[in-house]
């Protein structure tokens, strides 16, 4: 255990948020998920038993969300419901998120087959202990840094 950090980020999440670089993308997917064969070999971390929404909130709480897109946050959209529908899971999510995001950002809904092709991209997937069928997002990474120097 070290001070300050989150219990829930295991040394193995740890690793990857910290090897992860600008734009990379971490999936944090419900329990349901098909997250060996997505990843096909890349990493695959579990949290088994912790909600979505706890989730977030420790890997939020020191991964840098992109600033240099429009969605640094992407959802799976619910099938068979209309484009503006949002779960009280993605509406909880997305209330967490949406402070630590820049102006005019905002979390994007992804079709589901879409959202595979993007989770097929990403760096890594968390599989966490949430039950809540469509319980899946993308965190797409940002920068620490100064800003620039003349």
């Amino acid at each position: 255990m070290l001070k300050g950090i989150n219990p829930l980020l295991t040394p193995e999440l740890l690793k990857i948020m910290m090897e992860m670089g600008h734009d990379d993308a971490l999936v944090l997917s419900d329990a349901n998920f098909t997250a060996q064969s997505i990843a096909a070999g890349k990493p695959v971390i579990r949290l088994p038993g912790v909600p979505m929404l706890q989730a977030v909130q420790a890997v939020s709480s020191l991964l840098p969300l992109a600033a240099d897109v429009a969605y640094p946050v992407a959802f799976m959209a619910v099938s068979g419901e209309a484009d503006s529908f949002r779960s009280a899971l993605q509406h909880e999510v997305i209330a967490h998120l949406t402070p630590v995001m820049l102006p005019g950002q905002s979390a994007e809904p992804v079709e589901r087959f879409a959202f595979y092709d993007r989770a097929r991209a990403a760096y890594a997937i968390v599989v966490t202990g949430e039950k809540q069928p469509f319980g899946n997002f993308i965190l797409r990474k940002g920068v620490i840094g100064e800003n620039l120097r003349p």
